[in-house]
């Protein structure tokens, strides 16, 4: 049934726009307004502070990221949607079990939502049609849909829409969800009644700013990303900083330590979705065996995966990083031999940590070139 957009009550169209996007695989949906001007200070302070390391993109659109009626034009109201990524397949007690292959220093840890497709390929064209689907019910729409691709505040905009709190450890926690879920955006030339915010229930837990094994979360609410395994094993792209390794662990593909840590997360649900079912070939495979992927075979594996989108370079020196981890706890020829397999690696980038993971079990102190 098609609505005209000025015979249908605000509300109700929400509301149907809840229920079309359920039928997409959306657990929930928020309508934000545009002005975001109270979060502009905090933007600007978390970028003098060189919090965002190398993310230059993160400057380069300077306050259109807190401002989405310059971004887009014409916008007036923003949707806001939640995707629940965990496999269908999740075991209960699923935060014990992934705190066990942290344990396991030969295994390759991989961050739980990169296990399955490309999150920004699901959420995207499912956005795309939700919004064709508006579109169809109120006539001539202007909109644009995001999801972690674009100057984007998404989660203060999450909040804003009710989505959930702000965590300390800064990312979006909700009663009903935890923290595993994607969020995408619509901008819209439609005004819409915007959600009701819901009130933080943190309180004095602190446990996620206790764990982060770099100590990256610097205060409450506080993030530096300089300091974060998912930003030093996704979007740094030089050399790893040396103090930093030995705290990475086995993590080759960003980190979950204060997700899992969350007591919320007890609440966190499963995807309706096959898409983030776990891909076979990337959980619970050993260092030794991803190292000795050659380009060919990173791509072929990797193939509709957000892990593709680091390369075989930094694939191979986050690797390198793991092993060089795990010889520190014990010493064996077999991941000796995978990195000395290596050693002439065409790449700098690749044998500076190569060269470092060798000199691991010696403690010999080898330098970035």
């Amino acid at each position: 049934m098609a609505f005209n957009s000025g015979q249908i009550h605000g509300p109700q169209l929400v509301a149907e726009i809840q229920a079309w996007a359920r039928d997409l695989g959306f657990s929930q949906i928020g309508v934000a307004g545009v002005d975001l001007s109270s979060a502009e200070s905090g933007l600007l302070a978390w970028l003098s502070n060189g919090f965002h390391g190398d993310m230059a993109y993160m400057q380069t659109h300077g306050l259109k990221r807190a401002r989405p009626g310059e971004l887009v034009p014409g916008t007036v109201s923003v949707i806001t949607a939640r995707m629940d990524y965990l496999p269908r397949t999740t075991a209960e007690g699923w935060q014990a079990i992934e705190f066990e292959r942290l344990q396991r220093p030969k295994e390759a840890i991989i961050s739980t939502y990169a296990r399955g497709r490309d999150y920004h390929k699901v959420v995207r064209s499912r956005l795309k049609k939700l919004g064709g689907r508006i579109a169809e019910a109120v006539g001539p729409l202007g909109h644009r849909v995001f999801t972690d691709s674009a100057p984007v505040l998404e989660a203060e905009l999450a909040v804003r829409s009710g989505q959930g709190w702000r965590g300390k450890h800064t990312l979006v926690l909700s009663r009903e969800a935890g923290s595993t879920f994607f969020l995408g955006e619509i901008y819209v030339d439609l005004a819409l009644p915007p959600s009701l915010p819901v009130t933080g229930h943190c309180g004095t837990c602190s446990a996620c700013i206790q764990i982060c094994p770099t100590q990256a979360i610097v205060a409450p609410q506080r993030l530096d990303a300089r300091r974060c395994i998912s930003y030093l094993t996704i979007e740094h792209a030089g050399p790893i900083p040396l103090e930093l390794r030995p705290l990475m662990g086995n993590r080759v593909y960003g980190c979950d330590d204060c997700q899992l840590i969350c007591p919320w997360n007890k609440y966190a649900r499963r995807s309706a979705l096959p898409d983030f079912d776990e891909r076979e070939g990337l959980t619970g495979r050993q260092l030794a065996e991803l190292f000795g992927w050659e380009e060919a075979e990173f791509l072929r594996n990797t193939e509709g995966s957000p892990i593709r989108r680091i390369g075989h370079e930094r694939w191979l020196r986050n690797l390198a990083v793991a092993i060089g981890n795990a010889l520190r706890q014990r010493d064996e020829p077999a991941l000796r031999a995978a990195l000395q397999a290596r050693l002439e690696h065409g790449s700098a980038l690749v044998g500076e940590h190569v060269s470092w993971a060798l000199a691991v079990v010696s403690q010999e102190v080898v330098h970035p070139r």
